[in-house]
């Protein structure tokens, strides 16, 4: 059963998708929150798997609340569901850790597809979303085969990984490693390839090519 908490603002919508997903037999609706200071709380006191957030609401905005969430919780999946898709709104939400991004007019059986590969870990862009996310990659930086840096096996891992969408505790696990170990790793990558988040580090890594490789049973 895959835990629900709704975000939004709006009390009708929030009413009527929980009652819409409620008709799903693996998804309960265990919290609901009209901003983003009550989802925090809620996240805290409920433990939710999957938190469907809206961006635009009083005190507290979702990207604010995703923002926290994710530092706090980072296993916690946020999938963003609003009216708006400003290509700001888009952006930032992604960049602070929400993995899926839908806006209301979806159908409800869409948004439950999307619920269920989101807590498998699979990002999700609605259709007009996409391919504003896919026009930034013009704004990640493009490099020559022979000036590609030379990332340790380990780094290449952990950057694979990322480009999955895997955040570091799931990194620390895949790799079995600790979670300070991958976040160190995390910064050297960024680091060394000049980018300010992990967001754009998985877009290079989806643009170049990162290799896979077996996960290992000692620490780097």
């Amino acid at each position: 059963m895959i835990r629900l908490l709704l975000v939004d603002d709006q009390p009708l919508f929030r009413q009527g998708l929980a009652s819409l997903l409620a008709l799903e037999t693996d998804l309960e609706v265990v919290g609901q929150a009209c901003d983003g200071q009550a989802a925090l709380s809620l996240a805290v006191q409920l433990q939710p798997d999957v938190i469907l957030m809206d961006v635009r609401m009083p005190l507290c905005d979702g990207v604010e609340a995703t923002h926290a969430i994710h530092q706090r919780y980072p296993w916690m999946r946020i999938l963003v569901l609003t009216t708006f898709d400003e290509d700001e709104y888009i952006l930032r939400s992604l960049q602070v850790g929400a993995l899926g991004y839908l806006l209301k007019s979806t159908p409800s059986v869409q948004v439950a597809a999307s619920i269920r590969n989101l807590y498998q870990g699979y990002s999700q862009l609605g259709p007009t979303i996409a391919p504003k996310v896919f026009a930034q990659l013009n704004a990640v930086p493009a490099v020559k085969q022979s000036e590609q840096p030379n990332f340790s096996e380990r780094e290449q891992e952990v950057l694979a990984l990322i480009a999955q969408g895997k955040n570091n505790r799931e990194i620390a696990q895949a790799l079995h490693l600790t979670e300070g170990t991958v976040k160190n790793h995390v910064t050297r990558i960024l680091n060394r390839l000049g980018l300010r988040d992990r967001t754009q580090a998985a877009l290079w890594a989806q643009r170049h090519g990162s290799k896979k490789h077996h996960c290992r049973g000692t620490e780097a």
